[in-house]
Formats: C-alpha cells, structure tokens, sequence
C-alpha cells in the first residue's frame, strides 16, 4: 500500500522519469497511455487527481529527447481532451436534470437555474479558463453540462481551450524540458505554473461570484428563470383542472 501510495506521488513529482519508464517498457503504446489518462482526468467526473499540466510538460520533454514524435503526442492529448470534455458535457448533461428533481433535498433547483445563469454569461470564458487549472478543468464540462449551456457555445470553448493547452504546455516541454536548470527544479517549476494558471481561475471565480449577486445580472436571470417554470406550472394544474371538470360533465 505505501509502496503504491509512493508510486502515485510520483506520477506529479518525478513525472518526466515516470513517462520515460513506460515509454522503456512499452514504446509506442505509450501513446494510449497518455490518451487514457487525459481523456480520465477530463472526461470522468470522480478522476480529478490525475496528472495534466506535469504530464504534458513531460510529454513535450520526452519528445525533444526524440523519444516520442511531438505532432504525434500533442495531436493525441489533444483528442483525448476533447473526447473527454465531450463526454463529461453530456453526463452532466442527463444527470443535472434528474438530480434536481427535488429528490435530494440538498439539491436545489435554484442551484440548477443560478448554474444556468452562470454559464449563459461566462460560460465560453469559464471552459476556456478552466483548462489550465487541475481539478477545476474535470468538474468544468460536468458543470457546464448541469447547467444547460449551449452544446455548440460549449464545443467551440473546448477545442480553443484544448488546443491552448496542449501547444502551451507540450510546447514548453519541448523546448525547455531538458534544459539543466528545469531537470534540476523540475517539480517547483512545474507547482509554479499550476499555481500560475490558477490565479485567472480564482478571478474568474470571484467576478462571476460578484456578477450573479449584482441584481440585474445573473440574480435577474435566475428569477426570469424561476417565474417561467412556476408559470408553466400554473398552465400545467389549470389544464389538469379543466380536463377534471369535462370529464366530471
């Protein structure tokens, strides 16, 4: 179990020598690798803890070492972003809906509409933005999914923040992974660059947090929402009534 434990840690910490280990056993199949922990830390909900940006980084490392092809590794990572973006939008696309039912009185549907409000503002901004923070980018497309947002607004989001990504960050590798200073400070360079992409995230969080409460904005949105559904409720209890009625005549 330690043993383990020490093994995952090192997927973030010595995340270069790890790649170069399965690429030594495997060879090409490394490719499959990368693909399938991308496509789980952005495409399964409960993956979250999985590395992204140290394992691009590494990626692109390896690659100027010319033991992987760069257009091949990034053009993998990249579809495995998408596939797995894609994914997750759709299970929070079936899944909010049904969460919010009123069943799980922790779930409110008010949550769902401010959600909604949410990503029909800042939704393109916040996918985008999302992709360079770990954690956030695995809970950003579920949420986008929960909150309705336009699947065609959300597509064109993803493959901007997807290709940003992987450029950015296989680039960097490529040119500056191997480099004697970056080998030497290898983990600290790359906490820094996590803590880098997380400071538009807290501002984005922060502005959109700001926005919602402003009245007139997102608050407004939510209670255009709001009214709608309880109208539509009214219409569906009168309709049921007069059906009541004729039948009792």
């Amino acid at each position: 179990m330690t043993d383990l434990l020490h093994q995952f840690v090192r997927c973030f910490t010595e995340t270069k020598d790890v790649l170069a280990e399965i690429f030594g056993a495997l060879g090409p199949w490394t490719y499959v690798v990368l693909f399938g922990i991308v496509f789980a830390e952005t495409g399964l909900v409960v993956m979250p803890l999985l590395p992204g940006d140290s394992l691009l980084f590494a990626t692109g490392a390896l690659a100027g070492m010319g033991h992987l092809d760069p257009w091949v590794a990034a053009a993998t990572i990249f579809c495995a972003a998408l596939i797995g973006d894609n994914v997750n939008y759709r299970i929070g696309r079936a899944v909010g809906p049904r969460a919010f039912t009123g069943r799980y009185k922790w779930l409110k549907r008010e949550h769902l509409e401010k959600t909604h409000a949410f990503f029909e503002k800042h939704g393109q901004k916040a996918v985008i933005v999302a992709r360079f923070a770990p954690i956030v980018r695995t809970f950003s497309p579920f949420v986008a999914g929960v909150g309705a947002m336009p699947y065609g607004r959300f597509l064109l989001s993803s493959v901007i923040g997807a290709a940003i990504w992987v450029g950015a960050f296989v680039g960097a590798g490529y040119f500056f992974g191997n480099l004697p200073f970056v080998e030497k400070h290898f983990t600290k360079i790359v906490l820094a660059i996590v803590f880098v992409s997380l400071i538009p995230v807290i501002y984005g969080w922060w502005s959109a947090r700001k926005a919602i409460a402003t009245p007139g904005s997102g608050g407004k949105q939510t209670a255009n929402m709001a009214s709608e559904n309880k109208a539509s409720e009214s219409k569906a209890s009168g309709n049921k009534s007069s059906g009541k009625k004729e039948t009792a005549n």
